[in-house]
């Protein structure tokens, strides 16, 4: 009787790879994934597209087996259509001190250690973390929120949002737009893959005036708003960089939190890299709004208000998307 991966793999079965996966994690039988996953690989050679039972393999070393086998999964290339980027499911679930020596070398090892480092750790004590890769430190700042991170499940994630905000109705009036390209660039990059990927859509402004005069310049009416701190806001603007939205695929948290100081660098008109100290005091001094159309109603919501009273200045971020109804 021939081996059932070997069976399967004949087949082209991918609905029964996958199951093999499941029955074989629960076994912890780490070595016969990986051999599954070759298998797989293996047969594209012969124009058998198994490639999705071989990234499920992937995802689920990368998930739940013991970080000699989870570490070598985690390369550039792998985790395409992962319910997230390898290297943040592996750190989901594993701590540095014993994932970081089974790592490959390369951008994702350093990326590995920013998931940890959202998730608590303080890492700077490691000389050989590449600190080229994100220009943002090795621990979360004290000015810094709790971010949201990703839950990974065998067959689904949790990508939480922070807490919502009360919103309530204003009349703001429009203000005069003006040239900010560095400060509209940054808040339209936190949102990009969801209107380029997915089905959302994204737009920013610049005005003169306050964080009202922002919204209206961009909602064209009456909007719901509400007051929110400046830590309250970089947590948004590192989970929606962080998102994919509907549809597109996941960035991860290191990246999102990159994101975040990088749009209050500009907002708060600093050269990059900013020192932290004084991105706390810019995050400080900026007044900031969650903010939404009088009326609208999104699966993905992540419209933000900004303004620097000092210049006059104000900023409005509209980002939105949906999932589309099955049909």
């Amino acid at each position: 009787m021939k081996h059932p991966v070997v069976e399967a793999v004949e087949r082209g079965d991918l609905d029964a790879l996958v199951r093999l996966v499941d029955g074989l994690a629960v076994a912890r039988d780490w070595p016969a994934i990986v051999d599954l996953r070759d298998r797989c690989r293996h047969a594209l050679e012969r124009g058998l597209q198994l490639w999705p039972a071989a990234e499920y393999a992937e995802y689920r070393l990368a998930l739940d087996a013991p970080p000699a086998f989870a570490g070598p999964v985690v390369t550039e290339t792998a985790g395409r259509f992962a319910l997230g980027p390898l290297w943040e499911v592996a750190a989901s679930t594993h701590t540095w001190s014993e994932l970081g020596p089974h790592l490959p070398s390369g951008p994702t090892r350093a990326l590995v250690a920013h998931e940890r480092v959202m998730r608590g750790e303080d890492l700077r004590g490691d000389a050989a973390i590449d600190r080229s890769v994100l220009e943002i430190p090795l621990r979360l700042e004290a000015w810094e929120p709790s971010y949201p991170v990703a839950t990974f499940r065998s067959s689904q994630a949790e990508f939480p949002p922070p807490a919502p905000v009360d919103l309530r109705p204003s009349h703001p009036e429009a203000g005069v737009a003006v040239d900010d390209a560095d400060g509209v660039e940054a808040l339209v990059s936190l949102a990009l893959p969801w209107a380029e990927q997915s089905n959302g859509s994204v737009a920013a402004v610049a005005v003169r005036g306050d964080g009202g005069a922002a919204m209206a310049a961009l909602a064209g009416g009456p909007v719901a708003a509400a007051e929110i701190s400046g830590s309250e806001a970089m947590a948004w603007m590192a989970w929606t960089a962080a998102s994919g939205g509907a549809y597109g695929r996941r960035r991860g948290a290191p990246l999102g939190r990159f994101a975040a100081w990088w749009a209050l660098a500009m907002l708060g008109d600093l050269d990059w890299p900013a020192p932290s100290a004084e991105l706390a005091a810019a995050c400080d001094r900026l007044v900031w709004h969650r903010w939404e159309p009088v009326g609208a109603s999104h699966g993905w919501s992540a419209s933000l208000a900004v303004a620097d009273p000092q210049q006059d200045l104000a900023w409005a971020l509209y980002a939105v998307d949906d999932a589309r109804e099955e049909t």
